[in-house]
């Protein structure tokens, strides 16, 4: 899906920096801070404002469009893949990976759970990564 139409499915409306920060996090599969967004784009939106990167990032995952992660306490990162699936944090490193969600999570969203309905689930797993213990 591209960033107009992923915007437009969450009733944003497009704007050109929200179409560009919008496909950053589409094609950078990193799960991005504030920061990091502002200083990539930055480059070719010279207008472009670090509260404009925030406020659009917050109104994106308010929106549905992206996911806002609070799994690294000294960061907010975010992740344009919107569909469910965990997190694997490398406590080495600081990366974060997408591990896919297991069938036994995955069942409990849509879930009526004590007259609550669930309607996503986030899982974090903290660690280190494959490549940080192999150094």
């Amino acid at each position: 899906m591209n960033a107009y139409t992923q915007l437009k499915k969450h009733n944003i409306k497009p704007s050109i920096q929200r179409i560009e920060i919008m496909n950053y996090l589409l094609t950078h599969r990193t799960h991005p801070s504030v920061d990091e967004v502002y200083t990539s784009l930055s480059k070719n939106m010279p207008t472009l404002s670090k509260t404009t990167v925030y406020n659009t990032l917050r109104l994106l995952s308010e929106q549905g469009a992206a996911l806002m992660l609070t799994i690294d306490e000294t960061r907010l990162c975010f992740d344009g893949d919107t569909s469910p699936h965990t997190h694997f944090f490398c406590k080495k490193c600081g990366r974060i990976f997408d591990l896919p969600l297991t069938e036994s999570l995955a069942k409990q969203i849509g879930k009526i759970d004590e007259g609550h309905m669930i309607t996503d689930v986030h899982y974090y797993y903290r660690g280190i990564c494959k490549d940080c213990l192999t150094d």
